[in-house]
């Protein structure tokens, strides 16, 4: 049984690989979109708000069919949508006669992929029949930042390479992985969450407990938390360290995912020796003390060790407020796409909260983040909220 479920774990790991190679792949390129195709850079930013905008509307919309066609089928179709859009966006954009067509086309097409594996992950882990679930949620999500990282890195290093004009080349050979990973689903086995003969927990019934409005709220400061900084850490790099641009985004970006990634390993490793709440009530203690660094500290070296620190101080955050809704809330498929909704509200609404306190206050971005520290302020209020109810034996 142990050999047999550990293959879908690594089929898993790899599937959040996916999704960072579909979030993180094209921003690398908007530079080269914009001299190759003749695109106003402000066309070409609207790709991350398309993208981000195509997986929610994909969160909502996988309520409805997933647990109908089953996990298997659904992977299958997320892999799918991946790989066909990754090779539209070296083909489309010299197909069409306005290339930004081109460009939004393939943007949509592994949109959806991305927005699917975002819903499904999670809860095939969650099915599996593993011991210490929550150490394996949390290193499950160290893979998004791994891909993160990987992404960038090996991009950078292929560019330094061969030339960023091959980059054909590349977003071919980065297809490769969903393609492989999706003819791995149809060989390992899948398990569900819900027991045969058995109803999973309908939305009706889980809008109805109270510590399900906790966990969304949680769920929405936990991806604002982490946005919010990690936007600016290429910045930050570039004005502490003195470095260039293409250095500011090796050692902000590739630094905070690092850290964020290794705090999800350290719990997935040592999680049965450590409390999950008390994790989570330390890292968001951690994550306002690096907010306060950022905003109040004028050193802009110190406001770059904060941006390092909310990294490492995130990580848990995402993949801990999964595994108390898995044991606290006790839902389904429609649960983790509620809640894979609400982290991606956060991941849009947290930068926007800080863009406009800055815009509001002359530009002040101190300020932007002095506001920003709300976020993990209410997470901290939320586990709080979740123990107490736990003690008193309250009807959630």
């Amino acid at each position: 049984m142990k050999k047999s479920y550990s293959r879908t774990l690594y089929a898993c790991f790899t599937g959040y690989i996916v999704q960072a190679i579909v979030n993180n792949f094209a921003p690398l390129l908007f530079l080269t979109f914009q001299n190759s195709y003749g695109i106003p850079m402000t066309q070409v930013t609207l790709l991350i708000t398309f993208n981000f905008s195509i997986q929610l509307l994909v969160d909502i919309l996988s309520v409805i069919f997933v647990d109908r066609i089953g996990y298997r089928a659904s992977m299958i179709i997320a892999h799918f949508f991946a790989v066909v859009g990754l090779v539209f966006l070296m083909i489309l954009p010299d197909m069409f006669e306005n290339a930004f067509t081109g460009l939004t086309t393939a943007v949509a097409i592994y949109a959806v992929g991305g927005g699917l594996l975002e819903v499904l992950v999670s809860p095939v882990v969650e099915a599996c029949p593993a011991k210490n679930k929550e150490k394996t949620m949390s290193l499950l999500h160290s893979f998004y930042c791994w891909g993160h990282m990987a992404v960038v890195f090996v991009s950078t290093a292929f560019f330094h390479l061969f030339g960023i004009e091959h980059w054909k080349v590349l977003a071919c050979i980065w297809a490769v992985i969903p393609f492989v990973n999706m003819i791995f689903f149809t060989k390992v086995p899948v398990f569900s969450l819900v027991n045969e003969g058995e109803q999973g927990i309908t939305i009706r019934q889980l809008l109805r407990k109270k510590i399900f409005w906790v966990l969304m709220i949680m769920m929405i400061c936990a991806g604002a938390s982490e946005q919010a900084v990690s936007q600016w850490a290429s910045a930050f790099a570039e004005m502490g360290l003195h470095v260039s641009k293409t250095m500011g985004d090796l050692a902000g970006p590739m630094l905070f995912a690092f850290l964020m990634g290794s705090a999800r390993a350290f719990y997935g490793k040592y999680g049965e020796r450590i409390d999950l709440d008390r994790f989570m009530i330390i890292s968001s203690i951690l994550c306002i003390i690096a907010y306060l660094c950022i905003s109040l500290v004028p050193d802009p070296i110190v406001g770059f060790i904060g941006c390092a620190l909310c990294g490492l101080s995130v990580g848990i955050m995402w993949p801990g407020v999964f595994s108390k809704a898995a044991s606290d809330a006790r839902g389904g498929t429609a649960m983790f796409a509620l809640l894979a909704l609400a982290g991606d509200v956060g991941c849009a609404g947290g930068p926007t909260v800080v863009g406009m306190v800055s815009g509001a206050l002359d530009n002040n971005l101190n300020m932007g983040f002095l506001a920003g520290v709300l976020f993990p302020i209410l997470l901290l209020i939320g586990i709080n909220l979740c123990q107490i109810w736990k003690k008193r034996s309250y009807e959630f």
